[in-house]
């Protein structure tokens, strides 16, 4: 009988445990594109609209790239609209175009911020 690296049993059992850890639990599928949106950042009576592409999408939320995430307060209110298209959303002809989706900040780095949208969107026609 061959004897066996207790070393080599705990990395098993280690491995194992942290898979099961941290399993996807996102509901939605996750799109990696990078969209050119229109956000507009409204917090009280003050307005914002910032020029910006997304790192990625799903039918209920997104993160924005975006230098300006420490000015955005985390109860703002969020409207994101598709901007002018590039090549990319060309070829995306069965991609829907955002129209005043709103949402709010869940996070932020020092990329840009991750959306929460409101109610959950169709991304293709």
């Amino acid at each position: 009988m061959k004897k066996r690296r207790p070393e080599k049993r705990f990395s098993n059992i280690f491995w194992g445990r942290t898979e099961s850890l941290f399993k996807e639990q996102r509901q939605h599928k996750r799109f990696l594109i990078k969209l050119p949106v229109r956000l507009k950042a409204i917090a009280g009576s003050r307005t914002r609209v910032l020029d910006v592409k997304t790192k990625d999408i799903s039918a209920t939320g997104s993160f924005i790239y975006t230098k300006e995430a420490s000015y955005i307060p985390n109860d703002t209110l969020l409207i994101l609209n598709s901007s002018n298209p590039n090549k990319i959303t060309l070829k995306l002809k069965k991609l829907k175009q955002l129209e005043n989706c709103t949402g709010t900040i869940v996070r932020s780095t020092s990329e840009g911020i991750a959306i929460r949208f409101s109610r959950p969107i169709e991304l293709f026609v």
